[in-house]
């Protein structure tokens, strides 16, 4: 086994990442790799998924797989059940990395910085937009808390499913959107014997810095 996983391996020989070709602030350039992973990558890939990691109270890191579902010049937004493991995790070290992996263009691009929690009108706009199960999903789970077995989950559900018979979930307290204000931004270009491209973007006090790292 080990000696398979060391044999394992990939050339990236697909694409290049200059400073030409790279704007003076990250927010452009993200937005053009994001474009061209929708068009590229495979189902059941998911363009918009992304590592987050967090920290908890104790220093302990903390990772997962979430979907990326907004996107503006403050930041990155993603939503979650305020009284989640991650929820916890954020409100004791309000600080988060995430990390998107595209593996057709050979690209990835991690993220740091500070988070915020969106407005409840934020939170309840797409809330409404999210399919009907979904929502009553959100009702139904005590995210990250231990249960007993399935059956019990889908017990909770059959009631909360009851409960809305004759009206439509609003969008409850303990759920809604999180930002990530970005401190830091860079994009990975995959290259020939593990000489990658690495284009680091900064924030300092006069803007957006771009800086070339080693791989």
């Amino acid at each position: 086994m080990a000696q398979s996983l060391a044999d394992m391996r990939r050339d990236y020989t697909r694409d290049g990442l200059s400073e030409a070709q790279a704007p003076a602030e990250p927010f452009a350039l993200f937005h053009q790799w994001f474009g061209e992973a929708v068009k590229t990558e495979q189902l059941p890939v998911e363009p918009n998924a992304m590592t987050l990691a967090t920290v908890d109270a104790d220093g302990r890191p903390h990772c997962r797989v979430l979907l990326l579902k907004g996107l503006d010049e403050r930041g990155f937004t993603f939503f979650s059940n305020y009284d989640s493991a991650k929820g916890e995790q954020l409100a004791a070290r309000p600080f988060a990395a995430m990390t998107f992996f595209w593996p057709s263009l050979e690209r990835q691009v991690r993220i740091e910085g500070r988070v915020e929690k969106v407005t409840a009108e934020e939170s309840d706009t797409y809330f409404q937009v999210r399919p009907l199960g979904s929502r009553i999903g959100a009702w139904a789970s005590p995210q990250s808390r231990v249960i007993r077995d399935r059956a019990e989950l889908e017990g909770l559900l059959a009631e909360t499913e009851k409960r809305f018979l004759d009206r439509a979930p609003q969008c409850p307290r303990h759920w809604g959107g999180y930002r990530l204000l970005p401190e830091r931004i860079e994009f990975w270009q995959g290259r020939s014997s593990r000489l990658h491209d690495r284009l680091n973007y900064r924030q300092v006090e006069s803007g957006w810095l771009r800086e070339r790292l080693a791989p």
